[in-house]
């Protein structure tokens, strides 16, 4: 897996200052993205030990709410292996702190069994990330309104209180 840039003290992709990640490599190719360039897989630089030495050492000062994966895609198949061990190990360092995932996937259509980019690393990822912004953005559907969203039909799903059945 690539990455095209980490970000240790981003206000915009969730709420309060987060360390993000974008990823690289994205198949939905939407109009009028803002990170085109990840969608190419080979984008970036690869990832490695050392690239999550320096994220886990970016979310461990106290000021640091969450992380938060973006991209590029990162529930392409080809990145989830990376990411789903490095939610785990971000979940077992800084329980306090969450984790936010924005894709173009809809959870409840393709990242469940059967589902169009549903992998053995799937749930997995899930079971680690507390807020899901699913669906693709949508240029016709632009509203710089939103809050932590591109477009209106995308959404906000607290999926870690849905597992918690809050």
């Amino acid at each position: 897996m690539n990455y095209g840039n980490i970000k240790k003290c981003d206000i915009a992709d969730g709420p309060g200052v987060r360390v993000s990640l974008f990823v690289s490599g994205c198949r939905h190719h939407c109009k009028g993205c803002f990170n085109a360039e990840t969608w190419d897989f080979h984008y970036g630089q690869p990832y490695t030990k050392e690239t999550e030495a320096e994220i886990l050492e970016a979310l461990a000062p106290s000021h640091i709410q969450g992380l938060t994966l973006l991209g590029g895609e990162p529930f392409e198949p080809e990145n989830q292996a990376k990411l789903a061990e490095l939610v785990k190990k971000v979940r077992e360092a800084f329980p306090q702190k969450d984790i936010w995932c924005y894709t173009g996937y809809l959870y409840d259509v393709d990242l469940i069994p059967g589902g169009k980019v549903f992998t053995e690393n799937t749930d997995a990822m899930l079971s680690c990330i507390d807020v899901l912004v699913d669906g693709e953005f949508v240029e016709e559907k632009k509203d710089i309104t939103l809050r932590f969203r591109g477009s209106s039909n995308q959404r906000i799903l607290e999926i870690g209180k849905m597992r918690s059945g809050e």
